[in-house]
């Protein structure tokens, strides 16, 4: 089966710096696996956009991108799947990141978003985080706007987990339900 059966014209624009290969999970409604392979910067992160657009367009609103062939993103890469979550989101889809290479992640985490995004270390993990339904759980909660305890700036999370707040730097956590803490 090619991209081009899962998802009607994925394939009718090509770029050899970021290889592209569709899954169909049958198990879960709308879900796809993209295997990426190459890397994504600011010259080809327009056609990544576009491509992963055109199937959350044609239906697959619950993502696994398996980033294991994925040897560098920049800051503009790690733009376009924030783009794809908020896609996904209104439309009661998620987004799953599977297989990081550390150099990767390291990016993710330097920006900041690793905690915005779920990682799961195998293709079981993350079917199973779609079969389980946290990603329709999640909407009604997040985004959550709150302020920070400390410094009483607006912070927005997308998800549970620990982040570190843009003004002060204190390491906050929120639960699944939408509680701050400290760190």
């Amino acid at each position: 089966m090619t991209n081009n059966d899962i998802v009607n014209g994925f394939d009718d624009e090509k770029d050899e710096s970021l290889k592209i290969k569709l899954q169909k999970v049958d198990a879960i409604e709308g879900c796809l696996v993209l295997s990426l392979t190459g890397y994504i910067d600011t010259y080809n992160s327009n056609y990544f956009q576009k491509r992963v657009q055109k199937a959350i367009e044609g239906g697959f609103i619950r993502l696994v991108v398996q980033c294991g062939g994925l040897n560098y993103v920049s800051s503009t890469g790690i733009g376009s799947f924030t783009a794809f979550l908020k896609s996904v989101k209104p439309r009661g889809g998620d987004l799953v990141l599977l297989e990081i290479q550390p150099k990767v992640y390291e990016v993710f985490q330097l920006l900041g978003f690793s905690q915005f995004f779920n990682i799961k270390d195998n293709l079981d993990d993350s079917i199973n985080f779609f079969r389980s339904g946290a990603a329709s759980e999640a909407v009604s909660v997040f985004p959550k706007v709150f302020s920070c305890p400390i410094c009483s700036k607006k912070l927005k999370a997308l998800k549970a987990g620990r982040f570190r707040c843009s003004e002060c730097k204190t390491i906050l956590a929120i639960d699944d339900a939408g509680q701050v803490f400290l760190g």
